[in-house]
């Protein structure tokens, strides 16, 4: 009788733990799972191949602000950096450069960094246990 009661208890407290687990695993692979909605904005940025004025500076930026779904623009005419922020559902960073090269007439180029520099850029996401057990779970789904 008293075997039958342990194993019993036994049998309910791996079947919870079970479903525990089931349950954070998909709550982690939720909470990580990048999705696009109407509120998800990217940045991306152009690397300009010739000298860039204040007056060139302004004028590119008064462009890209006018392009369907970008919503800020930063310049700098020292470093000839556009960085800009867009919404993807509206468009997509490929298609702002390619308009930009034909319209403006700048010798640019936008600026993709590496996998192992996006895998460097983020020290919390490399060695976060989160983020580990994420991986885990999209490696086996």
């Amino acid at each position: 009788m008293k075997t039958k009661t342990i194993k019993k208890i036994a049998l309910w407290s791996v079947s919870a733990l079970l479903l525990l687990v089931v349950v954070l695993a998909v709550h982690i692979w939720w909470a990580y799972h990048p999705r696009v909605d109407a509120y998800t904005k990217v940045m991306a940025r152009i690397d300009v191949k010739q000298p860039v004025s204040a007056a060139d500076a302004g004028r590119i930026s008064a462009w890209l602000y006018h392009q369907k779904g970008v919503d800020h623009v930063l310049v700098n005419p020292d470093t000839r950096i556009v960085v800009f922020t867009f919404y993807p559902i509206s468009t997509s960073a490929n298609e702002i450069v390619k308009s930009f090269k034909a319209q403006l007439r700048y010798k640019a180029d936008r600026f993709v960094p590496t996998q192992q520099a996006l895998a460097s850029s983020c020290p919390v996401a490399g060695s976060s246990f989160y983020y580990k057990v994420y991986k885990f779970i999209d490696h086996i789904l």
